[in-house]
């Protein structure tokens, strides 16, 4: 097993705003994954009720070395609280203990953690530093990486943030150890994106080591976050606010956005609806003469071999379909009320391209409970 001496790094390239992802175990503990942090006489941990109890004291023994005063606000957990009310309690605790604009914010936990502590280093002052320290396998390899921060609305999905980079990322591959079974499928969706868009020497390498991953082998693990997080840094090193080229990370997003709203945020989570989401992409993409059959098949049956869902929910009892299409419609890559959906432009290869609804119609009849 690494430790905190052997971490791995990948950087993101943004000029003054790059910063590093250190992947390793024992990360947390070590005081030295946080020196050279900008100086601040106080830190704020942003956590929640499942991960609080399990890293919280740790990660804040190791910044008292760094720290006058190290606070936490501890948030509750799930997709269903990533809301306005929630985000006001990370400035309830900024304003209550007195926090400077050179306080810094610590997201310690999942998705929806670094989403809304980010949002909040955006916001507060106009502006304070924080650190991404991501605890669940789908934010190590996707959302605490690249300065997407925001929170949810009834109609749609992030449709509230702003882009804002963290200081540095620190992926410690300990802290997966303590995940559930369904958040490690979950985070193996995000991974699995990262094939068909723009690796497919790395999709085989998944396929080959699924089991594995499944099965939290370190080594496994630790190539999974190193590769997934070195895509994603090169399309945002070239694309950092999503003016074109990014968009392609979001492979099964518009249909799996779409999921989350029509059922309750929570229901589905993250990565189960973005996996049910790549099987309706890539039939869609097949649908457009993009790619053949075969690969459809070959993404259906990872993602299925991954624990998660490979048929869409029914979101409405007359015209499912007109259901989908009414919430994809809110999805920010829609443009005067045009979806755009992010389709595989061939093996390892992905374009944003409308598609009529028709089409779009045929692919969730086909790919969704009747």
């Amino acid at each position: 097993m690494q430790t905190a001496l052997s971490a791995q790094h990948v950087r993101i390239d943004l000029g003054v705003r790059s910063y590093p992802i250190a992947i390793g175990a024992g990360l947390i503990d070590n005081p030295q994954t946080w020196a050279g942090l900008p100086p601040a006489s106080a830190a704020l941990i942003v956590t929640n009720t499942t991960v609080g109890p399990l890293y919280a004291q740790r990660l804040q023994a190791a910044l008292q070395a760094h720290y006058q005063a190290v606070h936490c606000v501890t948030l509750p957990d799930g997709e269903a609280y990533k809301t306005w009310q929630t985000l006001h309690l990370i400035f309830d605790a900024l304003l209550q203990n007195g926090c400077d604009r050179k306080t810094v914010l610590f997201a310690l936990g999942g998705g929806v953690v670094g989403d809304m502590a980010g949002y909040a280093a955006a916001s507060y002052m106009r502006g304070v530093p924080f650190v991404q320290v991501p605890t669940t396998l789908l934010a190590q390899v996707d959302s605490s990486v690249g300065g997407k921060t925001g929170i949810n609305h009834p109609l749609g999905k992030n449709m509230m943030g702003a882009f804002y980079q963290p200081e540095r990322v620190v992926c410690d591959l300990d802290a997966l150890k303590t995940l559930p079974e369904r958040e490690l499928s979950a985070g193996l969706a995000e991974v699995i994106k990262y094939g068909p868009i723009a690796d497919m020497v790395f999709l085989h390498w998944i396929e080959e080591n699924l089991d594995a991953l499944r099965a939290r082998e370190p080594e496994a693990l630790a190539h999974a976050v190193k590769r997934s997080c070195e895509i994603k840094a090169g399309v945002v090193g070239q694309d950092e606010r999503e003016g074109g080229l990014r968009a392609i990370l979001n492979f099964g997003h518009t249909f799996g956005h779409a999921i989350e709203a029509g059922l309750g945020y929570g229901q589905w989570l993250h990565g189960e609806a973005v996996g049910c989401g790549m099987v309706m992409a890539a039939e869609l993409s097949h649908r457009l003469g993009l790619i053949d059959t075969a690969l459809v098949q070959r993404l259906r049956a990872l993602v299925q071999r991954a624990g998660l869902p490979v048929t869409g929910p029914r979101l409405a009892e007359q015209d499912n379909a007109g259901r989908y299409l009414a919430l994809m419609r809110v999805d920010k890559k829609a443009e005067g009320g045009e979806i755009r959906f992010v389709v595989m432009d061939g093996p390892g290869q992905a374009a944003l391209r409308a598609a009529p609804d028709a089409l779009v119609r045929e692919v969730i009849d086909a790919c969704s409970v009747q």
